[in-house]
C-alpha cells in the first residue's frame, strides 16, 4: 500500500491535472508500482522505465558512452540524463529520475556510502536535483526515496 506521501501526491497532481513519469535504477520499478496503487492512478501515472545495469542507461536512456565511467551509475550526472532523456520520449509533465546505492557492490566510497540516491525531477522548464543519504536496509533506503521525491513534488506543485 503507498505511503501517505504519494497519496497525497497523487491527489495533487489528479487535482492539478498533471501527468508523472519514472526513469528508474535503485528503486527498480518501485515507484512506479507505489504511484499505481493510488486510486485513480491512471489519471496521472504515464509509466516508466526501470535501467538498473548501464548497458541499459546507455542504450535504451542514450546515456553518452563514457559517462557512466567519468561519473559512476549512481551519480547526479547520470540521474540528470535518466530523467531528462526519457522526459523527451514520454508525453508527461513531470518525469523523475532516480539512481543510487541501496546495497554494497557498486561504487560506494566515503564520501558516497550505501544508502547514496540521486534524484533529478523534471517540470516543464524546471529542474530540481537532490542528493540524500538514508541509512536502513534496501527495501527502507528505497522507500525513504520515494516518499521524498513524492514530498519534493507537493512542494513543487
Amino acid at each position: 500500500m503507498a505511503s501517505e506521501k504519494i497519496m497525497a501526491c497523487c491527489e495533487a497532481l489528479i487535482e492539478k491535472n498533471l501527468t508523472i513519469a519514472f526513469a528508474e535504477s535503485a528503486s527498480a520499478g518501485k515507484m512506479c508500482y507505489e504511484f499505481s496503487t493510488v486510486f485513480n492512478s491512471g489519471r496521472v501515472l504515464i509509466g516508466g522505465i526501470v535501467c538498473y545495469h548501464s548497458s541499459m542507461k546507455e542504450d535504451l536512456l542514450q546515456i553518452p558512452w563514457g559517462t557512466i565511467e567519468q561519473h559512476s551509475a549512481e551519480s547526479a550526472e547520470v540521474t540528470k540524463l535518466m530523467a531528462q532523456n526519457f522526459y523527451r520520449y514520454v508525453n508527461s509533465d513531470i518525469c523523475v529520475g532516480l539512481t543510487g546505492l541501496t546495497t554494497p557492490g557498486g561504487s560506494e566510497s566515503d564520501s558516497k556510502p550505501v544508502g547514496t540516491i540521486f534524484i533529478h525531477i523534471i517540470f516543464g522548464e524546471k529542474q530540481i536535483a537532490k542528493r540524500y543519504e538514508f541509512k536502513g536496509t534496501p527495501e527502507n533506503i528505497i522507500n525513504q526515496a520515494i516518499d521524498v521525491v513524492a514530498d519534493l513534488i507537493l512542494r513543487e506543485i
